[in-house]
Parts: C-alpha cells; structure tokens; sequence
C-alpha cells in the first residue's frame, strides 16, 4: 500500500511550472504562478524560478515541450539545490513519471500540493476524514504511471509481470480505502447535521470568501473571541460556530474553509458537506480582499463556487476588506487628499451600485468602520427575525 504523507518534511526550494494554452493567457497564467508560490510558501517550500510555456494543448507525455523541459533540466543541474518541481496543473501518473525520469527531481502539481496543505491543516475528525478521501481519490488514477517502472517492455503473452499485479493489488486496497472513508465521513456527516439543527431558531450568518481575505480575524472581531487566524492560505479549514450577541440580538456566526482558484474536484467533492454550513446559512458574509491586485477574480471564483453550492440565491453581505492596505498600495504619497478622496467615493458608489447598496469597506486588522460593520449586520438580522417570527420579540429588542 502507498501512504500519502507530507510533501515537504523540510524547506525544500522550488522550480514552478504553468503552461500558456487555449484554457488560460498569459496574463492569468502569471497571476496564477504567483498564487502557487504562496501555497508552496505555506506548505513550506521556497519558488526561486518560474518557468512558463506557450502550446496549443499540453502535451500529453510531459505537459510541456521537450524544448522547455531540457530547459528547467539544465537550470536545475547549474543551481544544484533544486528538489521538487511544481506544476500549476493538474498531472497524470504518466506524466509525473516521464517527467521526473527527465529532471531528476520530486514532481508534484498544484492538487497535490494543496491537498498536501490541507492535510497538515486538518485538525479534526471531519477534516482529517475529508482529506484522506480526496487524497486516495487523487491517488487512484495515477496509480498505473506510479508503477510504470515494474511493468516489463513489449506487449503480448507473458508481459504481465510483477508491476501490474502490484498495480492490481493497490487498486483495491485504494478503492475499498474510498469506501471505508466515505462511510466514516457519512457517519460524521449526520452527526454534524443532528448538532446544526439542535442549534434551535437562531438566524445563521456565515463568513465566506476566497483564501487569506481576512475572515476569521473578522470572526474575532464580531464575536470576540480566539479563532485560528494566519497570514497563509488555508488557516482555516473547520468551521467555526460561535453565538453572537448584538445589543441584546443573538445569531450564530461561523467561519468557513476559503476557496481558490483550480481547487481539486475531489477536495471539493469531499469538502461539500463541511460547506453545508454556508447551504443552510440565512446570510452570507462574503469577504473580500480589496488590497489584493485580482481581488475581482477572486469574487468571480467565490460567486461561482456558491452557484455550484446552489447558494447564490441567499442574502449576500460584501464585506470589502483590508482598506488600508488598499489606500496605501492604490495611491501615491504625492496625490492630492482631495483627489484620493475622490476615488476612493467613485471606486465606493460603483460597488454599492453594483451590490445593491448590500456592501461596507472595512479594515478588520485596523479595526476601521467595524461599528458600522455590525450595524449594517444587525439590521439584516433583525429584519430576517421579524420576516421569520412575526409575533415572537425575545429574540431580539425593537430599538
């Protein structure tokens, strides 16, 4: 049997690797690598180079060129403290294989290196759970390129040597795997659904967003309390419910995982019950980060994972995020106050345009416009609670 385990047991230095062809540009190609040396950073790896190719279609031996193969291969021979190669897609068993034949050193893609990241973050029973079975279902299909090496050249009677009954074995050993964690996390699935709906008439709001946009130091800040938050991707991968009180207005508030672009479809797949939280939610917090260069595509990424969700149709706060670091990265020392002010007016009326006037620039670290944060949070609330129960007031006070 092969057991996944960590990626990097140490700082190991990386080459990444992305491909420019019909499904993305250039432009987003390099946003992406960019993307990808944070999660190598967070996983404890350091990109000392990027290398791109253009190509109609990725090849299907090695991804990329044999040009640009030999390329990385004598980049890799003259640094000489290079491990591990990162490719930004997706890779067949076949393709690791024949590429590491090649450069000589660890190949991963981006799947594995964000379930790599995931497994380390995992804390509980759930999250373990979820990410062992994305970890075996990633598995399972590149079993054949992980043992290419014991399978015996030609063809016909008598090629059927050790590699493939090896092939065989570990193919059912993976798949009865799938099945044991998938009735495990069935188990722990309906124990989560029994507490949710223990949690009585509560109006539920929920944090969502892409990665490292600030939501649980934003969950700290609403319900004062100490949950898990860190400048990397992914700190969070348990949600958190905590019972907030505003002015005498309980809810409940939970932290979700955040998403990001390329994310696994099995991780997806196995994450979709944790993000039942965000399903049964009655208002949607959805923060963003302002100060981030493709802070629009990264809305784009969470709106479309919510279609997926079939949440798209629920209350949406947005909660721009981090408006400090974007007045300060945005505008020059030089410029007039009053013309930043100007701006920053135009860049506020087009969003509250465009969200319906159901948005607030904040800055949760910089504790600014936080009051009117929960102001704006508690008239939704309240609003929900008289819609909900008309005759009931113990649940909140009438102001």
């Amino acid at each position: 049997m092969i057991e996944k385990k960590n990626i990097f047991l140490e700082q190991e230095n990386a080459v990444l690797v992305g491909l420019v062809y019909a499904l993305q540009t250039e432009h987003q190609l390099k946003e992406y690598l960019d993307e990808l040396a944070f999660l190598a950073e967070t996983a404890g790896a350091k990109a000392v180079r990027k290398f791109y190719q253009k190509l109609p279609h990725p090849d299907t031996r090695t991804f990329i060129g044999k040009g640009k193969l030999e390329e990385i291969k004598r980049y890799i021979e003259h640094h000489g403290n290079i491990q591990v190669a990162i490719f930004d897609d997706e890779l067949t068993g076949a393709q690791i294989s024949n590429i590491e034949k090649v450069l000589g050193i660890k190949v991963i893609d981006r799947s594995d290196l964000i379930l790599d990241i995931f497994a380390g973050r995992a804390k509980t029973a759930q999250a373990k759970t979820q990410v062992e079975l994305a970890q075996y279902q990633y598995l399972l299909p590149r079993l054949r390129g992980m043992w290419k090496h014991l399978e015996r050249l030609g063809g016909g009677i008598g090629t059927r040597g050790p590699g493939e009954t090896e092939i065989e074995t570990d193919r059912r050993i993976v798949r009865d795997k799938i099945s044991l964690l998938r009735k495990r996390l069935a188990e722990i699935d309906k124990q989560a659904s029994t507490q949710r709906k223990d949690r009585g008439e509560f109006i539920r709001v929920t944090l969502v967003g892409y990665t490292n946009v600030g939501k649980s130091t934003i969950m700290n800040v609403l319900s004062k309390s100490e949950v898990f938050a860190e400048n990397k991707l992914f700190a969070t991968l348990d949600t958190t419910t905590r019972k907030v009180v505003l002015e005498n207005t309980p809810f409940l508030l939970s932290d979700t995982v955040g998403f990001i672009r390329k994310l696994p479809h099995h991780l997806v797949e196995s994450f979709k019950s944790t993000l039942d939280e965000v399903k049964e939610s009655d208002i949607l917090l959805h923060v963003v980060d302002i100060s981030h260069p493709q802070y629009e595509d990264q809305m784009k990424v969470v709106n479309k994972t919510l279609l997926e969700l079939g949440c798209h149709e629920k209350p949406v706060i947005t909660v721009f995020n981090k408006m400090d670091l974007y007045v300060k990265n945005t505008f020059d020392e030089w410029l007039e106050e009053a013309a930043k002010l100007q701006l920053l007016a135009e860049m506020k009326q087009r969003w509250l345009n465009d969200t319906g006037g159901n948005c607030i620039f904040i800055s949760a670290t910089g504790k600014q416009n936080i009051d009117e944060l929960r102001k704006f949070l508690l008239e939704k609330i309240r609003e929900l609670y008289k819609i909900r129960y008309p005759y009931k007031t113990d649940f909140f006070q009438v102001p």
